[in-house]
């Protein structure tokens, strides 16, 4: 097994806000070993001295698409699902290059693109997946015309744009679509459960689901030992997804001091996506985003700092999500300077990695430096808690990463 020893190092350890100055970190195969001041007194097969830098933990983003080829969804709506998988592709692999060396897929990500990644067969984050999100429908997830009266079904089609959603109604019509996302391989289930911004005809405001369905949904995750993540704007559905215990609430820009506190006391997490909000707004017209998901856009993107405050205040805990579409991908490390505005560097930093990793279910294996963790690890050229700035540029102050033990980058 080959052993790695990161000399002179100062680490950020994902979990604790304080850095740990002048350690070894030596890595063992796929895993951290030892942590120490001592001098490693066994041999050892690379040494890399990390000097004036500072080692943290690979970074895991809980909120990507990796089959949203474009920003605008009718673009895909005749794409192949072949040509969509070369899309995420590249995407997944520019996303290992700034640093993210684990994601979670909420909607669409399928088995084939995952074990993609674990055989090598493509460059990319480790990936975890919610299969089709689950809509009503009229939802955010029913992408037809308003001309087109067929109901699409659930069955494995070509068409990119169905590869994210499926529409269910009903209990026992959620239970059976829970239960095949569960058996075609997904991590995690996903509902949406409030209109969404990229919906053209369903109000942003409006409730979906019912709590019977809801209720469904979690009940059958739980029997499978896993968790149910609600796409939700306000309090309104918010509040009925945490009260039908669901377990993180993706955007939640609507957010009130209520709902938040309820959220607190149910140890429910707020997964934001601040980032997409701007970058649609900014990008958007160029790119044939229609006149009435920019409205929508405004809308949100009002509410989104507030949110972190609202949320912060009351003691949620806040993992770390971007949302991006398509052409705006490349825009997932600036997330770190938008929550910048209300969050000190350590606190957005543990959400995007130990906090992540307690999403994930995963916490002391991932998004921590610590021995036994799986050896995820990103050097950067200076300090990321006093400048978020060496996060940015798609891992140019990056000159490590490393994924389970194997480098990935090193220019060191």
């Amino acid at each position: 097994m080959t052993l790695t020893v990161f000399e002179n190092a100062v680490v950020f350890d994902g979990e604790s806000p304080d850095l740990i100055e002048g350690v070894n970190v030596i890595v063992e195969g796929d895993r951290i070993r030892e942590i120490t001041r001592e001098p490693v007194r066994y041999s050892v097969d690379r040494v890399v001295d990390v000097t004036g830098r500072t080692i943290i933990p690979g970074l895991i983003d809980a909120h990507i698409h990796v089959y949203a080829a474009y920003l605008d969804s009718r673009l895909t709506a005749d794409m192949p699902h072949t040509l969509a998988a070369v899309h995420a592709a590249h995407r997944l692999k520019s996303m290992l290059e700034r640093g993210f060396t684990t994601v979670r897929d909420v909607a669409g990500g399928d088995f084939g693109i995952k074990q993609a990644i674990d055989q090598q067969l493509i460059p990319g984050p480790r990936l975890f997946i919610a299969g089709r999100a689950l809509s009503i429908t009229g939802g955010h997830g029913d992408h037809r015309k308003l001309t087109d009266p067929a109901v699409p079904c659930a069955c494995s089609g070509m068409n990119a744009s169905d590869m994210l959603t499926r529409i269910t109604d009903g209990p026992t019509e959620v239970r059976r679509a829970v239960r095949d996302e569960l058996r075609k391989g997904a991590d995690l289930v996903k509902l949406l459960v409030s209109g969404g911004v990229g919906s053209p005809y369903d109000p942003l405001e409006g409730r979906q689901f019912c709590p019977e369905e809801v209720r469904a949904a979690v009940d059958e995750a739980s029997a499978w030992g896993t968790y149910v993540a609600a796409h939700s704007y306000t309090p309104r559905s918010t509040r009925m997804a945490v009260e039908c215990g669901v377990r993180t609430i993706e955007h939640g820009n609507f957010v009130d001091a209520p709902t938040a506190a309820l959220m607190a006391e149910n140890g429910t997490y707020m997964v934001p996506t601040l980032v997409c909000y701007e970058e649609s707004a900014a990008r958007g017209p160029e790119l044939g985003l229609q006149p009435v998901i920019l409205e929508k856009l405004k809308l949100v993107n009002e509410a989104g700092i507030r949110m972190l405050e609202i949320c912060n205040e009351a003691g949620v805990s806040m993992g770390f999500g971007t949302d991006l579409m398509g052409e705006l991908h490349d825009a997932q490390s600036r997330e770190f300077l938008i929550r910048a505005q209300v969050l000190d560097p350590a606190h957005i930093l543990r959400s995007a990695t130990s906090i992540n990793a307690a999403i994930l279910n995963r916490q002391g294996e991932l998004g921590c430096i610590r021995p036994g963790a799986l050896a995820d690890l990103l050097v950067i050229d200076g300090n990321p808690l006093a400048d978020l700035g060496l996060l940015q540029e798609q891992g140019r102050h990056m000159p490590v990463i490393m994924k389970a033990g194997e480098f990935y980058k090193n220019t060191l």
